[in-house]
């Protein structure tokens, strides 16, 4: 039996609708199951609002699902010799929208016009004009701006390792989610995780970091992490386990489920969709390899009291078990 979404406040309807969509593909679904959304469906007007707003999400992917093959579906099922049902096609396009929207709509990403960006499974080193080098992680994206008076770099999204050169006439500075962080002569690895969440980690001498009027100072050898909250607690962290992605090793100690599953996003193609909010908190001790997400996602599957459901070949929708 598919678990059924639970009950949420009126603001959440689309998203509730938009798992229950994604809970009917799903092979175990049954006649009880659709029974229980019928009366869901019926319960409440804004229900059959968010319903058919989720429809009406599907209906438009067909300008924007070509990375899952979607149009190709489309296209097909449009010829008289080949049989394909109007569920089969909303199901290749509610992947879509899922690995291209989050599963709200197509969201136009705010690195659109960033200098440098990776894609999925993809490095890059750079060598900026001062000599500074940059590692730029899988799905990453960055800006560079050097004036007289300043280097600064925007990390718009995901993760890079910065090797800084000298120059005490102009301050490295790399901003992220509004806050900065300015090194001090100095190797880093800056993150920008699941919900805003930025780590800083520092393997050779020391940056300083500023955020909300706050500054604290990370020496080398130790971390800290700030978000809405303000500036965490430093802490002292392996540098080696900190920056094995640069050898597409993936350690995790204690992390929530949402930054181990955001992390395997960045090297497989597709979307990995955790449906169950209070398991994205799940803590996860492990080593992956960035190159076998796959074997990553069955020791997940093994060793949490979740269960994995593969709708297409590049969604995975992970629920309770």
């Amino acid at each position: 039996m598919v678990e059924a979404p639970p009950n949420r406040p009126r603001d959440m309807e689309p998203q509730t609708a938009q798992q229950w969509f994604v809970l009917l593909q799903d092979k175990d679904a049954t006649q009880a199951d659709r029974r229980r959304f019928a009366a869901w469906l019926a319960a409440d007007p804004a229900h059959a609002q968010a319903w058919a707003e989720t429809e009406q999400l599907w209906a438009r992917m067909d300008a924007v699902v070509p990375a899952l093959r979607a149009r190709d579906a489309w296209q097909a099922a449009r010829k008289p010799d080949v049989q394909m049902s109007r569920r089969g096609w909303l199901k290749q396009a509610a992947a879509a929208a899922l690995v291209l929207g989050g599963g709200v709509g197509v969201v136009v990403s705010s690195d659109l016009f960033a200098d440098h960006r990776t894609g999925v499974g993809e490095r890059r080193s750079l060598k900026l004009a001062d000599g500074s080098m940059v590692e730029l992680d899988a799905d990453s994206a960055l800006s560079v701006s050097f004036s007289a008076g300043q280097r600064r770099i925007q990390l718009h999204r995901g993760r890079a390792f910065f090797q800084v050169a000298s120059d005490p006439a102009r301050p490295f500075v790399v901003a992220a989610n509004t806050g900065e962080i300015r090194a001090l002569g100095t190797a880093f690895s800056v993150k920008i995780a699941p919900a805003g969440l930025v780590q800083v980690a520092v393997s050779e001498h020391a940056v300083a970091v500023s955020y909300g009027g706050e500054t604290a100072r990370v020496d080398e050898g130790r971390a800290l992490a700030y978000d809405a909250g303000g500036i965490g607690q430093m802490a002292p962290v392996d540098i080696i386990s900190q920056l094995g992605w640069r050898q597409d090793r993936l350690f995790f100690q204690e992390a929530p489920l949402r930054e181990v599953v955001a992390d395997l996003d960045r090297y497989r193609p597709g979307r990995i969709l955790i449906l169950d909010a209070d398991l994205a908190d799940l803590p996860v001790t492990g080593f992956f390899h960035a190159g076998q997400t796959e074997a990553a996602l069955q020791t997940i599957e093994a060793t949490l009291p979740v269960r994995l459901s593969r709708l297409t070949d590049r969604l995975v929708v992970i629920r309770r078990r």
